[in-house]
C-alpha cells in the first residue's frame, strides 16, 4: 500500500522514484512492485517506467457500481421511512462486515445512534445477518467456519448451531430480525436487495427501539420492508423466478 499511494500523486514513477519517496530498501521495492505488475495492480512501460494497472479500473467500476443503489433506493427508502416512522438503513457487504451506506432518520425525540460508515460483523445485527444469509453457500460456509463469535449487545447470538439455524429462518422467510444484538434495548427489521443476476447485493432495514417492534406490529412491518426491498431490487433489473 506504501506503494501504491505513491501514485496517488505521480501518474507514473521510476523504480529509483519509488524507493527515494517510500524510504524503502531497492530490493523489497523490486521484489513488491514485481508481485503488483504480476497481479496486474501496476504496468511498467518501454521506458521502466510504472503506473497504475488496469485493474483499478475493473475495481473502480464495480464500487461505482455498487454505490449507485444509493441514488437507486432513496425514494423509496424515504417512502418507507415516512410510511412507517423508523429509522431506515441500507448496507453492503465489506468482508466479513457489514457496512451502512445510507440512513435516513426519523423525528422520533429518542433516536439510534447510527451512521452512515459504520460496520457490524456479518453474524450480528438484522442486515447483516441478511447479507450472510443470502451469500452464496460456500461463502457462507467459509466464513462461519473461521468466524468466532463475540458479544456486542446483549441479544447477540453466541452459538453457531442457533447462528445457522437463524439464517436458515432467514432463508425461508424472506427477512432477518434482530433484537439487542448491537445495541440493547435496540431491534431491527431487514430483507434482502438483489441485482439482474439473482445475487445479494445489500440488505434494507428499519431500526428503532425494541418497544416500537411489538409483535401486533410485526406482520405489517416485514410485509413493507419486504415489499420495499423487493421494489428497489427490480429497479436494479431482478427477475422473480418460480
Amino acid at each position: 500500500m506504501d506503494l501504491l499511494n505513491l501514485f496517488l500523486a505521480h501518474i507514473k514513477l521510476s523504480m529509483n522514484d519509488m524507493v527515494e519517496l517510500s524510504g524503502i530498501p531497492k530490493t523489497s521495492v523490486h521484489r513488491m512492485i514485481g508481485s503488483l505488475e504480476e497481479m496486474g495492480f501496476v504496468k511498467k512501460d518501454n521506458d521502466g517506467q510504472y503506473s497504475l494497472g488496469l485493474l483499478f479500473l475493473q475495481f473502480g467500476n464495480l464500487v461505482a457500481e455498487r454505490l449507485d443503489i444509493r441514488h437507486i433506493a432513496i425514494s423509496v427508502m424515504e417512502k418507507l421511512r415516512d410510511d412507517i416512522g423508523e429509522a431506515v438503513h441500507l448496507a453492503l457487504r465489506d468482508g466479513q462486515e457489514s457496512i451502512y451506506i445510507e440512513k435516513l432518520d426519523t423525528n422520533h425525540p429518542v433516536r439510534l445512534f447510527t451512521k452512515i460508515g459504520r460496520k457490524a460483523p456479518l453474524y450480528a445485527g438484522a442486515s447483516s445477518r441478511t447479507i450472510l444469509a443470502f451469500m452464496p453457500e460456500h461463502e457462507r460456509d467459509a466464513y462461519l467456519d473461521e468466524i468466532e463469535l463475540k458479544p456486542i449487545g446483549s441479544g447477540t447470538i453466541m452459538d453457531k448451531e442457533e447462528l445457522r439455524a437463524s439464517l436458515e429462518l432467514s432463508r425461508r422467510t424472506g427477512y432477518s430480525f434482530s433484537r439487542s444484538e448491537l445495541e440493547n434495548y435496540t431491534a431491527e427489521l431487514s430483507a434482502p436487495i438483489f441485482d439482474h443476476t439473482g445475487q445479494i447485493i445489500a440488505a434494507l432495514s428499519i431500526a428503532g427501539l425494541e418497544v416500537q417492534f411489538g409483535e401486533e406490529k410485526m406482520a405489517d412491518l416485514i410485509y413493507k420492508v419486504k415489499t420495499a426491498a423487493h421494489e428497489i431490487s427490480q429497479k436494479l433489473g431482478f427477475i422473480e423466478t418460480a
